[in-house]
């Protein structure tokens, strides 16, 4: 088992606690690397690739959850949150990887899914085998239905997933009984977060996972867990600042306060990350506040389109919410929800928003990749910690030909195909080769990848291939962790931005003492700011020195 504390763990590169300037890398389990061969991948896989990991210059990984589950939403529905599922290895295993992970310099994320668990669970198991108003019921939101009879659900809630949030259990007997809530797949119960028993559960899951080593919780779906104890419908018309009946409800913040309290406990203080979608930045940030979470994903800026004045704008506002409670803000541009920021860049709407997400829009490959290149420097060089989604530093795009037979995701599923799903960013990764599975799984293996889609086109994609290639989308990203790691306006979160004059189709912004970064979005050519050296560019300057359009570049100033 990893020590409990680890002095190399508390300390980020500029001397301040790690998690405020970590670059982390996000690794699907699944789709990471497989190491035994039978087409899913798993912590032998990872354990191969640590030395990867640590040459691409990450600071901490985050892992989506590894625990055992029946895989009805890719792993985020849990029926044991105290093990390693078999597929992709053991307890053991998992310990193993930790110290050689820290051994390394890493640091390790694990993902809590703290709103719902598995309806395989023993807890719901139990509740569906006790009487309507057991205790055994209360660890969830059992209710009676309305209407005659009650056949139509307990309100009018909508699953995220699509679908009512309400499923109707059967009794023994045959008969029609209670209804469930699911605010995502019916395979994913809501916990009752009011009942004792779970939130002592979820503590005690903290402390285990914190006494194994791991530095720190990726905190799922973290603004929906308390809910309107009358389970009011929802208001189509209500007020965009009107109380929600499951979202961002102020007795939310009592459970963080005493994560909290757990995670400062440890002699190295562990980290809380907060998946917390909110367009209130000021309620966003109050997740943030000195006794609650540590840092939590910044969604406004990957769902920003390509344009300056709205990165601007978003940058300046993530900024300034974050100033007032001294949390850290974080960049991400993809994740395993979302589709790969290099297919969203090369359509016409670079926004992300799932109800809008389509893959019937035409698409430009090569303008995506040119855009994430230049995504990339700028998401690196702002100030707080950033996070890296597998495949992104391969400049991987988003599979949208998977055949419907393959497809696995319950967005998919859910909405009979009108949601193309999120399978298409959670492909195997490509490792060598020029044949799929690109090294995924060992040679000789008998089985195919879980999910058998790789591109053949992406033979050039692949580690091997892009490793020492100058220009490469793998190399740019290795010289960009490098730079970020020297630097000393990069290094740490406080050295804060400060814009620089610039065209209007010009984001240009400096840090430290003589660091600066510049990306052209207009369509023509621009003059860089007066420099000494180009540090690093995602693309060539003209014949004449100017910064092409979409691209961007870090500079040391006169």
């Amino acid at each position: 088992m990893a020590p409990a504390t680890q002095d190399a763990a508390t300390r980020g590169p500029a001397g301040g606690p790690w998690w405020r300037d970590a670059i982390t890398y996000q690794v699907y389990v699944r789709s990471f690397a497989d190491g035994n061969g039978d087409g899913v991948g798993d912590l032998q896989g990872i354990r191969d690739r640590l030395p990867y990991l640590a040459d691409l210059g990450i600071d901490a990984i985050w892992f989506n959850p590894w625990y055992p589950s029946p895989l009805a939403d890719g792993g985020y529905d849990v029926s044991d949150y105290r093990d390693i599922d078999p597929v992709f290895g053991t307890l053991d295993e998992a310990d193993a990887l930790i110290n050689e992970a820290h051994a390394l310099g890493i640091r390790i994320i694990i993902d809590i899914v703290p709103n719902h668990v598995s309806d395989q669970h023993p807890w719901f198991r139990s509740a569906l085998a006790a009487e309507p108003r057991s205790d055994e019921r209360a660890r969830f939101w059992f209710r009676p239905g309305r209407g005659p009879g009650g056949n139509e659900p307990p309100n009018n809630w909508i699953s995220h997933f699509g679908g009512s949030a309400w499923t109707r259990t059967v009794e023994p007997d045959g008969t029609p009984g209670q209804w469930y809530l699911h605010l995502f797949a019916p395979e994913q119960p809501d916990l009752n977060w009011e009942h004792p028993a779970v939130r002592e559960e979820h503590l005690d899951i903290l402390r285990f996972w914190f006494d194994r080593g791991a530095d720190g919780i990726r905190i799922d779906s973290a603004a929906i867990l308390v809910k309107d104890p009358f389970l009011a419908d929802m208001d189509p018309d209500a007020p965009v600042d009107a109380p929600h009946p499951y979202t961002d409800r102020d007795g939310i913040h009592d459970i963080y306060r005493e994560w909290r309290a757990v995670a400062d406990s440890y002699a190295a203080p562990r980290a809380l990350i907060g998946e917390v979608w909110l367009p209130d930045p000021n309620r966003f940030a109050m997740y943030l506040r000195p006794n609650e979470i540590h840092t939590a994903f910044n969604f406004a800026f990957l769902s920003c389109p390509w344009d300056p004045r709205e990165l601007r704008r978003v940058i300046e506002e993530t900024i300034a919410a974050h100033l007032p409670v001294g949390a850290p803000a974080t960049w991400v541009l993809s994740n395993h929800d979302v589709t790969r920021h290099v297919t969203r860049y090369g359509r016409a709407d670079t926004s992300f928003a799932f109800a809008t997400r389509r893959f019937d829009t035409p698409l430009d490959l090569e303008l995506g990749t040119r855009r994430g290149r230049a995504a990339a420097l700028l998401s690196l060089s702002l100030p707080g910690s950033a996070y890296i989604y597998q495949g992104e530093e391969l400049g991987l795009w988003e599979v949208e030909d998977i055949p419907d037979e393959n497809k696995q995701d319950q967005m998919w599923l859910r909405t009979n195909g009108e949601d193309p799903g999120r399978d298409g960013c959670r492909v195997p990764l490509p490792w060598s080769g020029k044949e799929p599975p690109f090294g995924f799984s060992p040679e000789g293996a008998s089985e195919q990848p879980w999910l058998p889609e790789q591109p053949k086109s992406w033979s050039r994609m692949t580690v091997e291939a892009q490793t020492g290639e100058q220009g490469s989308m793998l190399e740019l990203y290795r010289e960009a962790l490098r730079v970020r790691r020297a630097e000393p306006g990069l290094r740490s979160d406080r050295e804060h931005l400060r814009w620089l004059p610039s065209a209007p189709e010009v984001l240009a912004f400096r840090r430290g003492e003589d660091f600066a970064s510049v990306l052209n979005f207009g369509t023509e050519p621009a003059p860089l700011p007066p420099h000494s050296t180009i540090l690093l560019q995602s693309g060539p300057l003209t014949e004449d020195g100017l910064l092409p359009a979409d691209t961007a570049a870090w500079l040391r100033l006169s």
